[in-house]
Formats: structure tokens, C-alpha cells, sequence
């Protein structure tokens, strides 16, 4: 899918050959989570650097739609799976097939829409994150989690409708800001606080998560390896936005998040 990788495919014989052949692809050994089901909220994000100019593949020239204001489109949707999964989509990103993303040829990204399966009313939000499908009857691939949730998993394509959808201007859960204080206020040393997310073996999974994480509460975010295994950490924040956060992620479904104080505001280590 990733325009980053599509020189790869140059020598191939079409859009069904290659990287670009779903016959490849195979659904992952587990289901989505609740929390990997849950619908992006829209929000105003800068262009990704890769996959916004004008390209071509396997004879066909596709710009890129500039004004994506009540863009409306209905057509065949497909789904990509365990084939794709870490590979860099043409935003720059990891595809995650377990995030609520898609791919399309046109659409800036990233860009927020709707899919509503025609074949059943069902209906998603994901976000426009890499370029495809590349074949003449499809007009949007989307992720496993997403297509799970259309109920498009078995049929493997299905009739669909995209809408594009306004992004709200404020974060999707902001956190709040660090206290306005005077001179006296600012020389008083504030406690701050990381907030561990989850923790697991697999890193690249978690750096997907920090990477999400980050972006969707404008926090930093790093993976720390703790006894073989890696933890997703966010901030260090002050304790009120910490409070904030940890709430916020618990109700993304890191139910098992905690906060933990930073040395220094650096480390982390265990609340007393």
C-alpha cells in the first residue's frame, strides 16, 4: 500500500502482482480489542511529508483532492492485513492493522472519513493514512480492525460508502495545561508524573501505541524495556494534567494504566 515502497513494484506486471496482491494477505491470530475498535476522533492535523504530491503507478496518474469538503464516494472496499503489518505506509507511519485506518489514493493525508457498508448499514470512522488500493474496482482498503468492524471480514470486499468529516480544532482529548503563575508560583518545584500505559514483549506494537498516544493527547511518549519487557510512558506532566491523562487513556481502554512519579523529571518510579 505505502507509496514510500512503491519503486519496489515497478517491475511488476500490474496492481494485482507484487506487494499489492491481496491473495497474500491473512487475517492476525486474535480479535481487536474493545479499545483497538473504538472510532478515531477527528482533529486538525499538518500533512503527513510523504504520500501528499502527485504520483503514478501501473499507468495511471493520481493528484491529490485538495478540497475534501462534503467529498462523498461509493464503491467496492477491501481490507489488508498480517502482510502489511509494520510495513511504512506513504504517511511515513507503521501500519498497524489493529488501528482504525485505511488507505486511498486521493485523499490527503491524513484525512478523517466515514465508511458505511452498504451491505449491512454498518459503519466506521478511521483515518487516511497510506495510498491504495490498487485495483481498478476498489476505492478504499481498510484496516482489520476497521473491516472487523464493518462486518466485511469473511466477504473480504464490500460496498461502501465514504464521507469525509470535519475535524474538530481542539485535540481529542486535551490535556490541560501547566498553571499560569506568578514570580513566586514559577519558583516553586512541581512534582511531576508518568503515566505507564501498558507494558508487553512486542515493541514494535507499543512504539505504534506511544506514537497514537502521543498524537492524540499531545504528550510525549517513549518505550522503556523493563525486565524483557516494554513500557509505553507518557509525559512527565504536573500532577493535575497527569490525573487528567491517566483518566482519559483508562477510558480508551488501558484500563491497567498507572501513574508513577518522575525522578527529577526524568525517570520514572513507582508512586509511594
Amino acid at each position: 500500500m505505502g507509496l514510500l515502497l512503491l519503486s519496489a513494484c515497478s517491475s511488476s506486471s500490474g496492481p494485482n502482482s507484487g506487494r499489492y496482491k491481496h491473495d497474500n494477505d491473512s487475517a492476525p491470530t486474535r480479535m481487536p480489542t474493545a479499545a483497538e475498535l473504538r472510532d478515531p476522533i477527528p482533529k486538525v492535523e499538518p500533512l503527513s511529508r510523504g504520500g501528499n504530491r502527485q504520483y503514478e503507478l501501473f499507468g495511471n496518474t493520481y493528484s491529490i483532492i485538495e478540497d475534501t469538503n462534503n467529498f462523498v464516494q461509493e464503491g467496492k472496499a477491501s481490507w489488508y492485513g498480517r502482510k502489511f503489518h509494520g510495513h511504512l505506509t506513504s504517511s511515513g507511519e507503521f501500519y498497524d492493522m489493529y488501528s482504525m485506518s485505511a488507505a486511498h489514493k486521493r485523499l490527503p493525508l491524513p484525512t478523517y472519513v466515514r465508511v458505511t457498508n452498504l451491505d449491512n448499514n454498518k459503519s466506521v470512522i478511521v483515518r487516511v493514512n497510506d495510498r491504495g488500493p490498487f485495483h481498478q474496482d476498489r476505492i478504499i482498503d481498510v484496516s482489520y480492525s476497521a473491516a472487523y468492524k464493518l462486518g466485511m471480514l469473511q466477504t473480504g470486499t464490500a460496498n461502501v460508502r465514504i464521507e469525509s468529516i470535519a475535524a474538530d480544532q481542539q485535540p481529542a482529548t486535551p490535556v490541560l495545561p501547566l498553571p499560569q503563575g506568578g514570580t513566586e508560583a514559577a519558583s516553586v518545584t512541581q512534582t511531576h508524573y508518568f503515566i505507564q500505559v501498558v507494558a508487553a514483549a512486542n515493541q514494535q506494537r507499543l512504539s505504534t501505541i506511544a506514537d497514537q498516544l502521543s498524537q492524540q493527547h499531545n504528550v510525549p511518549a517513549t518505550t522503556e524495556q523493563d525486565n524483557g519487557l516494554y513500557k509505553v510512558m507518557l509525559g512527565p506532566l504536573p500532577e493535575l494534567a497527569a490525573n487528567r491523562l491517566l483518566t482519559a487513556v483508562r477510558q480508551q481502554g488501558y484500563d491497567g494504566a498507572f501513574r508513577v512519579k518522575a525522578a527529577d523529571s526524568a525517570a520514572a518510579a513507582p508512586e509511594k
